[in-house]
């Protein structure tokens, strides 16, 4: 590969594998992507693009396709179980922005992958294979060899600088290549759904995100109104269920969640349109293994109870872009990747988890977090969040001289803690 562009292989054409290679492709990387589906297939519903992820995303081209797909909610009404009021309102929208530099938004995901896909096919130096039914990858001292089995059952080879696997929690990459765990069952669940936008007109409002928790579960709804759809997210612990199990169609909660109006009306307007999500969480000790190596929820899926999953695999893709692209070797540029980020995944996984357990406080627990919330008041996320928010992951880079780490942008150095 002397003197020629370098080739990295990507396993996985989701936000995380689309995000690497649109990283790539702008340094002059050939970039070649493999996905099992036949097209891009985001499931799920909706996602958060906090400002950390935005940057990336601005810095990449992408700022006026994803306000045009996205949408800024004013701030988070935040109800206690019953509560017919918001115990408080976290500020965003304006606040946020002038905070940050950069908006704070929700939008759906499979939006953000279809316009991530559209950005990745005006680069020549992006082959997209769709179909692929296996793939393999062994790394070498100076190089990494790959085979895989194209849609129409043909066999590939190649070599390449670097294998990367951005194929999501249950990734062949971390299980099958690199020998690594499966991903961890937590006992709980998620269900989502997509109502019409006026379906809880009244309930909750349409300007911000509802974040409603209870004994034992919690609902997050947000509006996108460029689809004219209200993203519903409710949280439970459930066992596991048998692999052969059908997925339930509503969700078996406690006969007391109709004490609450909001809950009571979101399980009437979705009834039988549910979408049933167990969780799993990554966590791998290895990342890499000479030039193959794992970002996104490959190498680290969270819990979802911080909405970072989709901003902490936009991050991964913009620091190891140029990693890749200016140390010598892939094993070199795949460490000094893991060193960058390992602690901060780590931070934001504690984060979710402790989140997770105190949404679902059972009352009269509940009600040292209602104070707790009350008293950091409709601003104090932002200031206790600074250092995730505040963080530039792609700062401009010097393609001529030596990588350098991401730096905290002013807002996070002010405010880390």
């Amino acid at each position: 590969m002397a003197g020629g562009a370098r080739t990295v292989y990507i396993a996985g054409a989701g936000i995380a594998g689309l995000t690497l290679a649109l990283s790539l492709a702008k340094f002059g990387a050939s970039v070649v992507v493999l996905e099992r589906n036949r097209a891009i297939q985001e499931v799920g519903a909706g996602l958060q693009v906090s400002p950390n992820a935005r940057r990336v995303l601005n810095q990449l081209g992408l700022d006026k396709q994803v306000s045009a797909a996205s949408f800024e909610p004013e701030g988070i009404d935040l109800y206690p179980f019953a509560a017919a009021r918001p115990l408080t309102t976290l500020k965003l929208g304006a606040t946020a922005r002038a905070r940050f530099g950069v908006p704070y938004a929700v939008m759906h995901r499979a939006d953000l992958a279809d316009l991530l896909h559209k950005a990745c096919k005006r680069f020549a130096n992006i082959e997209m294979l769709f179909g692929v039914h296996g793939y393999d990858a062994v790394s070498h001292a100076r190089d990494v060899s790959v085979t895989l089995e194209e849609a129409n059952g043909r066999p590939r080879s190649g070599r390449a600088f670097a294998f990367i696997g951005a194929d999501g929690v249950n990734s062949t990459t971390r299980t099958h290549i690199l020998g690594g765990p499966a991903a961890e069952q937590h006992n709980r669940v998620a269900w989502r759904v997509l109502l019409d936008i006026g379906a809880l007109e009244g309930t909750v409002a349409l300007d911000r995100t509802s974040v409603l928790f209870g004994p034992g579960f919690h609902a997050v709804c947000y509006p996108l109104p460029h689809r004219g759809k209200l993203n519903v997210a409710l949280f439970a612990k459930e066992p596991p269920r048998p692999p052969q199990a059908a997925a339930p169609t509503d969700p078996d909660l406690p006969a007391l969640v109709l004490r609450s109006r909001q809950f009571a009306a979101i399980l009437k307007a979705a009834k039988g349109q549910w979408s049933y999500w167990p969780l799993g969480t990554v966590s791998a000790e290895q990342w890499h293994h000479g030039g193959i190596g794992l970002i996104g929820d490959a190498a680290h899926a969270l819990l979802p109870f911080q909405a970072q999953g989709a901003a902490m695999a936009i991050e991964d893709a913009a620091i190891l872009a140029p990693l890749l692209m200016t140390e010598p070797r892939a094993a070199a540029a795949l460490h000094r990747f893991v060193a960058l980020r390992r602690a901060r995944v780590d931070q934001v996984a504690r984060i979710s988890a402790s989140n997770g357990l105190a949404f679902h406080l059972d009352w009269p627990l509940s009600l040292g977090r209602d104070l707790i919330l009350q008293m950091q008041g409709p601003e104090g996320h932002l200031r206790r969040l600074a250092w995730l928010y505040g963080y530039d992951a792609a700062p401009e880079i010097d393609m001529r001289a030596p990588a350098r780490p991401p730096t905290a942008s002013r807002t996070e150095r002010e405010h880390r803690h």
